[in-house]
């Protein structure tokens, strides 16, 4: 087997690549920038430029399965020109693979694409499956009900799509959780607001052995891809000072503080998703790491 990856030199993807070795499965992606370019027998790299609507068709040589991970960062601030960035690094890419495949009849048989939960309406109530359908009216929900239905276009080919709705992907080095360990470390961590939003979440090596599921399971349609145990945000502040072995003494951080700060974006912190897990572990996948507390335990240790 031979796939192709879009963002496999991203914190997800570099954990891909590494699973997808230890299964003997070769490696091409595709990169924007041509320093990353590599050659070697397993793992090729090929450039692309979807801005210019330009891609080396190379790529696709010998290539059964697309793994999707490419979308610009959401943690940036949201400028008007940035949400444009957000949105087209996502919908746009996905209608190059597919206009290429198209026009040169490349065998590809499956799409494994990254998704996410926040196409969820925020809530502290619900506990939102997959086949929920009342989209969020933030601009997350947007990006996501398009990118998705981006991805969806794939079926046309005949192609087996399938889309994996991520949640807070918790890493020892980069995504959210270095960024929660930094005031924590300083006496200075806090909840943010009432600390009762949920937050869905799920360690980035069983993120990556989820993809790698997808793929050789030959999955089919949406699945939530987090842990089977959603945290409220105090829950997850006391946890990982708790694994620090360090105080929170600071009141929650007011929801008014950060919007000034961070503009629209703050609501990244403020959205509320308790997420379900039930359907993949219906199709058999385990969760090595099932709770937050031995989660974070084997992220921060040392």
């Amino acid at each position: 087997m031979k796939v192709l990856i879009t963002g496999a030199t991203g914190l997800v993807g570099r954990e891909i690549v590494k699973l997808c070795h230890e299964q003997d499965i070769a490696v091409n992606y595709l990169t924007t920038s041509k320093s990353k370019l590599s050659n070697s027998s397993n793992y090729r790299g090929f450039y692309w430029n979807p801005s210019n609507k330009e891609i080396d068709t190379a790529c696709f040589d010998g290539v059964d399965t697309v793994i999707n991970l490419v979308g610009a960062s959401i943690s940036k601030r949201w400028t008007t020109s940035y949400k444009k960035e957000v949105l087209e690094s996502r919908t746009e890419t996905a209608k190059l693979l597919k206009k290429t495949i198209t026009e040169h009849k490349f065998p590809v048989k499956h799409i494994v694409s990254a998704s996410a939960i926040g196409i969820y309406p925020s809530s502290f109530i619900d506990y939102y499956e997959e086949d929920f359908s009342i989209v969020s009216d933030t601009f997350l929900g947007e990006v996501v009900e398009q990118w998705e239905s981006a991805v969806d276009d794939f079926n046309s080919l005949g192609l087996k799509v399938c889309k994996l709705r991520i949640g807070l992907v918790l890493a020892k080095d980069g995504g959210a959780l270095p960024e929660i360990v930094k005031p924590i470390k300083l006496s200075a961590g806090a909840a943010f607001g009432n600390g009762e939003q949920w937050q869905s979440w799920i360690h980035l090596s069983d993120l990556a052995e989820l993809f790698m599921y997808a793929v050789n399971e030959e999955l089919t349609g949406v699945y939530n891809a987090v842990a089977p145990n959603p945290v409220t945000n105090s829950e997850l502040t006391k946890m990982t000072a708790k694994v620090l072995n360090k105080s929170l003494i600071l009141p929650n951080i007011p929801k008014f503080a950060m919007k000034l700060a961070l503009g629209e974006m703050h609501i990244l912190l403020f959205e509320s998703q308790r997420v379900s897990s039930e359907k993949i572990q219906r199709e058999g996948f385990e969760f090595k790491f099932s709770n937050l507390q031995p989660a974070l335990r084997d992220l921060l240790k040392n």
